[in-house]
């Protein structure tokens, strides 16, 4: 795809751009933006053309080129190279025949640039002390995730102060029907759920303790744990609900379940039906949506998505999207790997370390978009690095939050800290 004339075209700025032979050609540029890192800009390109035994450039040529390209490029290798490849064999993981998508949102730390500022805002902070204040800039990622493929299917980067419920709304134009929506207390208003049912998709949503009345009351521990009922919009909001093609009325069943602490947690759900979904099972089905939290801890840690390679609005929506698409190409690289870790007789369950794969794919970068390369042996060449060191995964295992003071943060960022991309 990088190389074809009419994907250039559709995702560099300018008709004139990247139409000259010249060292930063387009494919290499979008190479270089993939293989974001910790150092200096001038010491990786140092690197990478070093590899490319080819003369090198400087940090200032490859910062005007990347700002000839649009962070489009990205989105789209990730729907057709990632999103589309999963799904094309119909061969995928399923939750009782459902597509599993969370949704979730994120705050995310941005440079303090001019540009950037203007482009998303900022967030005025402050604490007890009242000489403790200031703003900083920010945005709101939100992602629909398959949970059970480890696939983004849309991500979007929205201003510091977005609703992360209209950008979840968003979202539901990458379902399809049958989908299983996963959301968090945030979500489940009127109008999300009852757009989530116009889109053809079943939810089950956790309610906070100023939701609905019926799971309200089930949080204080009253009624049964399963209860059907008709929820109606507030009455401001009908005609701007039925301009959008919305129900009047949408019937939902709630749902209690008791966590291992011993609270309680209501979730709002479409499956109506108890003999086909269980009150049990909406413990196990509301627990995957921990699969969101892992895609954010995996860009922001792993992927260092905050150690932004660039000091305009561009270039952080360069590197967001092309980070979303480097956490996709690894499910899909590591998943013969994974499925060969399914397959020991141990007393746990393995899986392949992110350390390790992210590493892996970074280095072999070059020769996985080389158009020459044998692919199937490069694939074999990876899977047996992917094997090597996975991490354990221990069902219910509960580890306590302990609060770290700052000097133990300081010290595991300044010492402790491993990059691993």
């Amino acid at each position: 795809m990088i190389h074809d004339a009419d994907f250039k075209a559709r995702h560099r700025q300018k008709a004139t751009d990247f139409t000259r032979s010249r060292s930063l050609v387009f494919p290499l540029v979008m190479l270089f933006v993939l293989r974001k890192g910790v150092k200096s800009i001038q010491l990786m390109v140092n690197e990478w053309f070093d590899g490319l035994d080819q003369p090198g450039v400087t940090a200032s040529a490859y910062s005007q080129a990347r700002h000839r390209l649009k962070h489009t490029a990205f989105i789209e290798l990730n729907q057709k190279a990632v999103v589309d490849v999963c799904y094309a064999d119909g061969d995928h993981l399923r939750f009782r025949g459902f597509r599993v998508l969370g949704i979730d949102g994120s705050k995310v730390r941005l440079p303090e640039t001019a540009d950037i500022t203007a482009a998303f805002g900022q967030i005025r902070y402050g604490n007890q002390d009242p000489d403790v204040t200031g703003v900083h800039t920010w945005a709101l990622a939100s992602v629909l995730y398959d949970v059970l493929n480890r696939v983004a299917l849309d991500a979007s980067l929205g201003v510091a102060k977005a609703y992360e419920v209209d950008l979840g709304l968003a979202h539901l134009a990458h379902t399809r029907p049958g989908d299983l929506i996963l959301t968090d207390r945030n979500y489940p208003s009127y109008r999300f759920l009852a757009s989530a049912a116009h889109a053809g998709c079943e939810f089950a949503s956790r309610c906070s303790t100023k939701s609905f009345s019926a799971a309200r009351a089930m949080l204080r521990g009253e009624g049964a744990d399963s209860q059907t009922a008709v929820i109606r919009p507030d009455p401001a909001q009908r005609l701007e609900l039925a301009a959008l093609g919305l129900p009047a009325t949408l019937n939902v069943r709630f749902v209690r379940v008791t966590l291992p602490g011993g609270e309680y947690e209501v979730l709002v759900t479409s499956l109506l039906d108890e003999s086909l979904y269980p009150t049990a099972m909406f413990l196990e089905l509301y627990g995957l949506r921990w699969g969101v939290e892992g895609f954010y801890g995996r860009v922001k840690t792993r992927l260092g998505l905050e150690n932004f390679t660039g000091q305009s609005a561009e270039s952080v929506r360069q590197d967001f999207h092309s980070t979303v698409y480097l956490t996709g190409l690894e499910s899909l690289l590591t998943a013969d790997a994974q499925a060969q870790l399914a397959e020991k007789d141990t007393l746990h369950a393995y899986q392949v370390n992110h350390a390790v794969s992210f590493n892996a794919i970074k280095n072999r970068a070059l020769d996985l978009l080389d158009c020459e390369t044998d692919l199937d042996r490069l694939a074999d060449r990876l899977t047996a690095l992917f094997l090597k060191n996975p991490t354990c995964v221990r069902p219910e295992r509960e580890t306590p939050r302990l609060g770290k003071s700052l000097s133990h943060r300081l010290n595991y960022q300044q010492r402790r800290k491993k990059a691993c991309f």
